[in-house]
């Protein structure tokens, strides 16, 4: 018997659409998962930086502590700037010395090299301010023996000597105090140690002393006469570390 085929009517219900499922509450889960992570890393962050901060001032303050300026670093470097600043020295022409702008022979150091034995010297002519200068034997002597002694022979065939007196020495380091790191004052004394010469170029020396006051101050001012059997004399300098540890005066 054939199968007997209702017609569909419009009643039958039409299938319905089934809405996505939301994964807003997943997404708003996630953000909130997100901002817990994030705010749980901010003050670790925090930490970090401020353990940067406080071991750098540390490590700053610890490391300056110890570049400091010692006492036989001192020494060293007082040495060797007084040794920096050369000699006093005399400067003196020997044969026909004819009065120019370098060259005074009228000045009075002529006269006191002639009293300590070192040169003779005497007016061209009567009246005249050209010197007719000689090295004596004894002078001879006492040149060779001072080290640093410049000897320079003249177009017009005189002889320029320039002649070391004395050197600065350190005597002791007084005081040493840190400005600042790497920033050092330094107290010091030091004194002259003259050389055979130098001794009779000594202004409390019985041969300057027998000059008159005017002449005195022209030999302490322009030739190397000074107190060089004074007392020590004390200085104070501050001096910088350099990039490569040495110590150097400060300029600001």
């Amino acid at each position: 018997m054939p199968t007997t085929i209702e017609p569909k009517t419009e009643q039958e219900s039409k299938p319905q659409l089934v809405p996505p499922s939301s994964n807003e509450p997943e997404l708003f889960a996630a953000e909130i998962a997100m901002e817990k992570k994030g705010a749980n890393i901010f003050p670790l962050i925090l930490i970090a930086a401020l353990v940067f901060v406080v071991g750098g001032t540390i490590y700053y303050f610890v490391k300056g502590a110890r570049d400091v300026l010692t006492v036989p670093v001192a020494t060293t470097t007082i040495s060797d700037l007084l040794k920096a600043q050369g000699p006093a020295t005399v400067h003196f022409t020997t044969g026909t010395v004819v009065p120019s702008v370098n060259e005074k022979p009228q000045d009075p150091h002529y006269k006191l090299l002639a009293k300590a034995g070192i040169i003779t010297a005497a007016p061209k002519a009567k009246g005249s301010n050209i010197l007719i200068v000689s090295i004596t034997g004894p002078g001879e002597t006492v040149l060779k023996n001072i080290d640093g002694v410049e000897k320079n022979k003249n177009a017009d065939g005189a002889t320029s000597y320039t002649v070391p007196l004395a050197v600065r020495q350190l005597v002791s380091i007084d005081k040493v105090a840190m400005v600042k790191p790497h920033l050092a004052q330094v107290t010091y004394s030091w004194k002259w140690v003259p050389n055979r010469l130098g001794r009779e170029f000594d202004a409390s020396g019985s041969l300057v002393k027998s000059f008159t006051t005017w002449d005195r101050a022209t030999l302490i001012k322009s030739y190397g006469v000074d107190f060089y059997s004074a007392d020590p004399t004390k200085a104070t300098i501050v001096l910088v570390e350099g990039d490569n540890g040495a110590w150097k005066p400060f300029v600001e």
